[in-house]
């Protein structure tokens, strides 16, 4: 498989990724809100909005590998 291609699939995998984890994130810190105090949820959200990016690291290094 080309490099070309890999990123293609890669790119179509990353939009489908980041929409499931933007819903259940959302979701879980609507469901956590009136059990946390406001600096809690805040502290959620930070970490929330970082970690995504942890999972995709395979998923980068495939899509940049050489031929």
């Amino acid at each position: 498989m080309n490099t070309q291609t890999r990123k293609a699939i890669g790119c179509f995998g990353l939009l489908a990724y980041m929409a499931l984890y933007a819903v259940l994130a959302a979701s879980l810190g609507v469901a956590l809100a009136p059990l946390l105090p406001t600096w809690a949820e805040l502290v959620y959200y930070a970490i929330a909005g970082i970690v995504w990016i942890v999972p995709l690291k395979p998923l980068f290094a495939w899509m940049n590998r050489p031929q």
